[in-house]
């Protein structure tokens, strides 16, 4: 569902990524590296946020580049900070999400958002958020049209124990049929969930990938 073949990103003289790939199938995923080696910006690439030096990524047998509209359907993805429509309302985030991916907001994204206790905080703009409100909405923007893929960066930051145990539930439920690839830090976490552990220096794909 996930593949992504001789990924390559400098900023200036600094190379991030060099020559990085895997292919993943459905399930979680959690990659590890220390800080600044490169996974925020692989995540990215991968999201269609950072557009890469060279490599190819597909998400669901879709090319990113060659076919973003149908790649980007099958995905989501989840930032460690917020997207900035600071005078959107949590629920006009959400129905603009749903809009981009032509569909509707699923009943289970709704009842997500229950789990989360966001409650009338639906109705607060992004700009009157706090930090932890603010990831609970986006985590719930995940489940909207049933993607393929789901990335995650650091999806824990902002949240209490609780939305925590809440998060690693709907990702085990989500791993049957899709790939969570996710940064974090958190190992309590990526023990409740049952992700597999990654190690990000571990990445690295043959020359090319045949073609979905």
């Amino acid at each position: 569902m996930l593949r992504f073949v001789n990924v390559q990103k400098s900023f200036g003289v600094k190379t991030v990524l060099r020559n990085v790939g895997a292919e993943f199938t459905p399930g979680a995923y959690a990659l590890q590296g220390p800080n600044g080696c490169g996974k925020s910006t692989l995540l990215s690439v991968l999201a269609g946020i950072i557009t890469p030096d060279a490599g190819e990524v597909f998400i669901g047998g879709h090319d990113l580049f060659r076919a973003p509209i149908k790649a980007k359907t099958r995905l989501a993805y989840v930032p460690d900070e917020s997207p900035i429509y600071p005078f959107m309302t949590g629920r006009e985030f959400l129905q603009f999400v749903a809009h981009a991916k032509r569909c509707a907001v699923a009943p289970h994204a709704w009842a997500l958002a229950e789990r989360f206790g966001l409650g009338t905080h639906l109705d607060t703009r992004f700009e009157a958020m706090s930090l932890g409100t603010q990831k609970k909405t986006m985590l719930v923007s995940a489940l909207i049209g049933e993607p393929a893929v789901v990335l995650m960066d650091e999806p824990c930051n902002g949240l209490d124990s609780a939305a925590r145990a809440v998060l690693a539930l709907e990702v085990t439920r989500m791993r049957a049929g899709a790939v969570v690839l996710m940064s974090t830090h958190d190992a309590e976490f990526v023990r409740a969930m049952g992700a597999a552990l990654i190690a990000f220096e571990s990445l690295a794909a043959p020359a090319s990938l045949p073609k979905p």
